[in-house]
C-alpha cells in the first residue's frame, strides 16, 4: 500500500498543501486522492482552483516545475468527478476499488477525450486544452 494511505484525508491534504509530502509519495493514486478529497470537500469549481494552485506550489518546491501540466491536471479532476457521480462509496480506497480504471488505465481514459498527446504538449502544459474527441460532462 502507498504511504499516503497511512494519513487521514485531512492529514494528507494538509501535508500536501504545506509541501511536507515526499515527492516519491505523491504517486498517480495520490494525485487522484487529492482530486477526490477536494471535490468532496469544496465542490468542483473550488477543487479545480485549489489543486492547480497547490500542485504548482508543490512542483516548484520539489524542483519539478517542468512536470506541471494544466490540461492533464484539469482533465484528471474532471475524470475523478465523473466517476464520483457514479460511485456508491464515501471513501477513497473503496472508490479506487470500484473504479480501478482510474489507476490502471488512466492514459486510456484520457485517450477517449484527446486524440493528441496531452502529456508532452507544451501548450497543454501551460493552458487547458478542451478535448477534441469526447467532451467532459
Amino acid at each position: 500500500m502507498e504511504n499516503h494511505f497511512n494519513l487521514s484525508d485531512y492529514e494528507f491534504e494538509q501535508k500536501f498543501i504545506n509541501c511536507e509530502l515526499q515527492p516519491s509519495d505523491f504517486s498517480h493514486t495520490a494525485h487522484l486522492r487529492l482530486a477526490w478529497i477536494n471535490i468532496k470537500q469544496y465542490g468542483m469549481k473550488q477543487a479545480e482552483k485549489n489543486i492547480q494552485n497547490q500542485l504548482q506550489k508543490f512542483v516548484e518546491f520539489v524542483g519539478a516545475k517542468d512536470k506541471y501540466n494544466v490540461t492533464l491536471t484539469l482533465a484528471a479532476i474532471k475524470t475523478v468527478h465523473h466517476f464520483m457521480q457514479k460511485s456508491r462509496t464515501n471513501n477513497f480506497i473503496d472508490f479506487m476499488a470500484e473504479f480501478p480504471r482510474l489507476k490502471n488505465n488512466f492514459k486510456e481514459l484520457m485517450s477517449c477525450h484527446y486524440g493528441f498527446d496531452i502529456y508532452n504538449s507544451i501548450k497543454a502544459k501551460t493552458e487547458f486544452l478542451e478535448p477534441d474527441l469526447i467532451p467532459f460532462d
